[in-house]
Formats: structure tokens, C-alpha cells, sequence
């Protein structure tokens, strides 16, 4: 069967990436994940897919802005307002999660088939942390009684920069955006969730002066323990693309860390919850003399 056929998951990956629309794309990451675990859709492998020339990948919406990473405003969680922002920006992370699942699953051929299965279902569980995070957005309204709504604020391309960056080497992108990028999420989501717990810490009778904030605390747990498995995808295809070109998983990482300019790791780690993603004691030794 042809990769471009309708029943292939490689291009209909591809085709769900091309969406604009953050609700269409994420109903049709979940539908296609749906019928794939029905044993509904083709799984090539080999056959090269790509988009025609006139596609620009991913597909997003006009709006959030995109600025540079050290120009995004600082997002206190100690107003109502900068909540917002900041459940925008957790939301901006979650929606970019997405395409560079779907992305994955596209772009990569010649990998075994549960490599594309994983990343499906990693992309079907970002699209359902982008709704839960954007339905609780819109229950925040600004100074004029409008509720917020994805794209409000302004974000940064740094997750999609690293995927373009690393679009013709595979074991870079396991390496850089899985147990990277996205593994930094491991370590800063109980950061955030003590600052919040602070802000929504009820008063004398008992009620919190801000419940949205107790209400984000518990999305973020559902959001840990997911992600856990997502980095743990990434940790496992890189564990096996090194053991197949013969690399040592640290000293590689070094190099395509220094290629790549990741960005550096610095602590503290979330130890416990990266060795659940499969992070090593060799690995998280490294990472605390690496910072």
C-alpha cells in the first residue's frame, strides 16, 4: 500500500500536523490514535512522506505572537491575570507537544513500527492536556469580562525551533526534544505547583481567593504522570538508536547537546520522576556536573 493512501498512519500524521486549528487538530490526533489502536490504519514504515511545496509546517493559528524566548513577559502566579498567562504558556507548550509527536510519527522512516505507535499515543495525550489546560483558560476573563482563549498571549518557538533544528537526525531528536526539552517539564511542574498551592491556599473560613489556581495544581498532576511516559518514550528510542549505531548513550548526548545548542540543564532535578522516565544514575550524574 502507497504511504499517500488515506489508511496510512505516517501521512495522516503528517495531515494532522498541516492542521491550523488547535480543536480540529486535536480531534483528529485523537480519532487517528483511536482507529490505529483499532487496527484501523497502515503502518508503512519505509516509504517516504513528505508535504508538498507549498506547506509550511506545523500547522498553528495566526495567533499566539511569536517573539524571542527572553522577551516573553514574566508570568507571576500571584494575579489573576498572571495566571493567565501562565496557563497560556503551559498551554503553548502543550500544543507545540503535539505537533512534534505528530511530527515524529512523519517525518522518520525505517524505524520499527512501535516507534510510530508511541509517538501517536504521545501526540493523542498532548491533545487532550492542550483541551483540559484551554477549557480551564477560558473559565479566566480579562479586565473587560472576556474570557481568554489560546493565542491571548505571547509565546516562543523555542520547542518547534529545536524540532526544525534536528529534522534529518533522528537520534538528535530523541535526544534533544524528549529527554531535553520536554524533560525539563518533569522538573519545573512542582515548582509551579507550590507557587500555586501558595496563591490558592485557603483563608480563616475555610474557601481560596483564587480555587482556579487549586483547579490548575490538579491538571498539572494528570500532566506529570503523562509526561513521565512521553520522556520515557524518548529515553527508550534513544537508549535503542545508540545501541544499534554503537554510541554510548552520555558521551553522545554530549556531542549532540554541544551540535545542536541545547540549552544547558540546570538544577534542581527532578530526580525521582526522571529515573521513572528511565534516566540512569549515570545519566543524572551527569546532568548535575554538566549544569
Amino acid at each position: 500500500m502507497d504511504a499517500n493512501t488515506p489508511t496510512c498512519l505516517r501521512q495522516q500524521a503528517l495531515d494532522a500536523l498541516l492542521v491550523a486549528d488547535p480543536a480540529t487538530k486535536c480531534a483528529q490526533v485523537t480519532a487517528l490514535f483511536k482507529a490505529c489502536e483499532g487496527g484501523l490504519i497502515h503502518i508503512d514504515t519505509q516509504t517516504t512522506v513528505a508535504p508538498v511545496a507549498h506547506q509550511k509546517l506545523p500547522g498553528r493559528p495566526d495567533r499566539p505572537e511569536l517573539i524571542d524566548p527572553a522577551h516573553v513577559p514574566t508570568r507571576s502566579p500571584f494575579t489573576l491575570e498572571g495566571r493567565a498567562a501562565l496557563l497560556h504558556a503551559i498551554c503553548h507548550i502543550e500544543f507545540n507537544a503535539i505537533n512534534l509527536a505528530l511530527d515524529a510519527v512523519w517525518r522518520f522512516a525505517g524505524m520499527p513500527e512501535p516507534f510510530y505507535r508511541d509517538w501517536l499515543r504521545v501526540a493523542a495525550e498532548e491533545a487532550y492536556h492542550f483541551t483540559l489546560l484551554h477549557d480551564h483558560l477560558q473559565t479566566l476573563h480579562d479586565l473587560t469580562g472576556q474570557a481568554h482563549r489560546y493565542g491571548d498571549f505571547p509565546a516562543h518557538d523555542g520547542l518547534w525551533a529545536m524540532c526544525e533544528k534536528t529534522a534529518h537526525d533522528i537520534t538528535a531528536r530523541m535526544a534533544l526534544v524528549p529527554r531535553t526539552l520536554e524533560a525539563r517539564g518533569l522538573d519545573a511542574t512542582p515548582l509551579i505547583q507550590a507557587k500555586l498551592r501558595k496563591v490558592g491556599v485557603p483563608n480563616a473560613k475555610g474557601a481560596s481567593s483564587a480555587p482556579d489556581a487549586l483547579v490548575l495544581c490538579d491538571l498539572l498532576d494528570i500532566i506529570l504522570r503523562d509526561e513521565v511516559g512521553h520522556v520515557a518514550i524518548g529515553n527508550h528510542w534513544y537508549g535503542w538508536l545508540c545501541l544499534q549505531q554503537g554510541l554510548d548513550p552520555i558521551g553522545h548526548y554530549r556531542t549532540l547537546a554541544t551540535r545542536y545548542q541545547a540549552p544547558r540543564l540546570r538544577p534542581p532535578f527532578n530526580e525521582a520522576a526522571r529515573k521513572r522516565a528511565g534516566f540512569t544514575d549515570a545519566e543524572l550524574a551527569y546532568l548535575l556536573t554538566a549544569g
